[in-house]
């Protein structure tokens, strides 16, 4: 093979190895903060008989839901991770977008085609006495083209494939994050309204001795039956906090079953009781330089924006000369038959040159527009970020706060009890009141509940640090790295 023909042949692949136009992507610098809060806390107060430790660099668990040390809880999980329709969606859509890019390759190979085809003609010389003739003329043949990508503009387009398919991939992780926090999300809340019912229940309880009571001291003549209807009062008001609480609990249920990828007739649910869900002590915090390249919110952003970034590419591209090369080889003949003993061949290589030269200002405006889209990314990404920090702080905060209402509620609920068991006893004795009953049945309930919120809010603080700091969906196999 000499020299020119072996140039002919690798000049394509030469040209398509050049620069690019348009800039080049450059991943945007972590910041530089070296903590989230301005006064970080190293753990929390003890609250329930457990304080929790904030442990900087300590890895971020892929199943951190485990933690809470309850098998019914995982359970749940496993049926939603199998089951769930929306992670199975995103998981089609990254599939998609992964097949776009495999066809968005297809760009930087030679298109051949085959083409065959019949006619009937008539061929008419226009001479005197030569006749004109009919025949049928059958015809195959096949292209080759091949545009010559010397500007980037295509690589700079299957770029931008390439960023969405990193964009879907890190969508199907936030569904995953999403989807396993809502879940543990919903099933201490059913917990803590189970909670609330029992404690509502006992103070019913309370009540209705009360009314017994009170009816017994109606009959001795002690007490005016004032007293009675007073303490019913409050009984069917007490008794009339159920059926919300009921309703809620109904609620989640129904959320579970169709995170579960159920129907609520169908959901068959193991009952988790508050009691069986273990804190947490030691909680990972990522250091703020990782936190960009674990939250799946961020690199999404990102990568929109390196697609944004790649777009001005094929826009300039758009702007420059373009050439493709062809050729073409085919045979035809009047009989099918005879195509390929007896045909007539024909053939053709070319090379066309296309250069943009009036557009109306479209190609201009288009790059413009390119320019500016990139810009706006930019500015979201940057939005991201910022709120990706803002919702660890709050989160730590939260957790801190959390602790120390839950210690207060705790000295609540032991001085509320004290007081209403001194206060029956005396009522009992005829020394107290039927108000300073009711005020510290009412004052206990309240702090019961409190105490029930109280444990459930710092439960889910836990899990919204876990999902402020990405997850740990990377240590998955659930979500593809590649």
């Amino acid at each position: 093979m000499n020299r020119r023909r072996w140039l002919a042949l690798i000049a394509p692949a030469l040209v398509s190895l050049g620069c690019a136009v348009g800039p080049d992507f450059h991943r945007p610098s972590a910041p530089g903060d070296q903590g989230y809060t301005r006064d970080p806390a190293k753990q929390t107060v003890v609250a329930g008989g457990h304080a929790q430790q904030f442990v900087e660099g300590q890895p971020v668990d892929a199943n951190w839901w485990q933690l809470l040390r309850c098998p019914a809880l995982d359970s749940i999980v496993g049926q939603a991770l199998a089951n769930n329709q929306s992670l199975e969606a995103a998981r089609a859509t990254l599939r998609q977008s992964q097949d776009n890019l495999r066809a968005g390759y297809g760009v930087f190979f030679p298109q051949v085609d085959a083409k065959a085809g019949v006619s009937r003609q008539l061929y008419n010389p226009g001479v005197p006495g030569f006749p004109s003739n009919t025949f049928n003329l059958f015809s195959l043949s096949g292209t080759v083209s091949y545009p010559l990508d010397i500007w980037g503009g295509e690589r700079r387009q299957v770029e931008a494939l390439g960023a969405a398919v990193d964009a879907q991939r890190y969508a199907l992780a936030a569904s995953y994050i999403m989807l396993t926090s809502n879940v543990v999300d919903a099933v201490i809340a059913q917990a803590a309204y189970r909670d609330e019912i029992d404690a509502t229940k006992a103070t019913m309880v309370l009540l209705a001795e009360q009314v017994r009571i009170a009816n017994a001291q109606v009959t001795g003549g002690t007490t005016p039956y004032s007293t009675v209807l007073t303490l019913q009062s409050q009984l069917s008001s007490t008794e009339a906090t159920l059926p919300p609480l009921e309703e809620k609990i109904d609620q989640a249920t129904d959320l579970l079953a169709a995170l579960a990828g159920t129907t609520p007739a169908s959901w068959r649910q193991p009952s988790v009781a508050l009691s069986e869900l273990q804190l947490p002590e030691n909680l990972p915090v990522s250091v703020p330089s990782l936190l960009v390249r674990q939250r799946p919110d961020v690199l999404v952003a990102e990568a929109e924006l390196h697609a944004a970034n790649a777009n001005i590419g094929v826009a300039t591209a758009a702007m420059l000369p373009n050439i493709t090369l062809s050729g073409g080889l085919g045979v035809n003949n009047p009989s099918l038959g005879s195509l390929f003993s007896s045909s007539s061949p024909f053939w053709s290589v070319g090379a066309g040159l296309t250069q943009p030269l009036f557009h109306g200002g479209a190609l201009y405006y288009q790059r413009k527009a390119a320019i500016d889209a990139r810009d706006a990314a930019a500015a979201n990404y940057r939005q991201t970020v910022l709120a990706a920090f803002q919702q660890v702080a709050d989160t730590l905060r939260g957790l801190t706060h959390d602790a120390e209402g839950l210690s207060a509620q705790t000295a609540a609920v032991e001085t509320a009890e004290k007081a209403m068991r001194l206060i029956q006893a005396n009522y009992q004795a005829g020394i107290a009141t039927y108000l300073q009953v009711l005020v510290a049945d009412g004052l206990y309930l309240q702090a019961r509940l409190g105490y029930v919120q109280a444990l459930a809010q710092r439960l889910q603080d836990t899990v919204a640090l876990y999902v402020a700091l990405g997850g740990g969906w990377w240590n998955t196999p659930v979500v593809p790295r590649e």
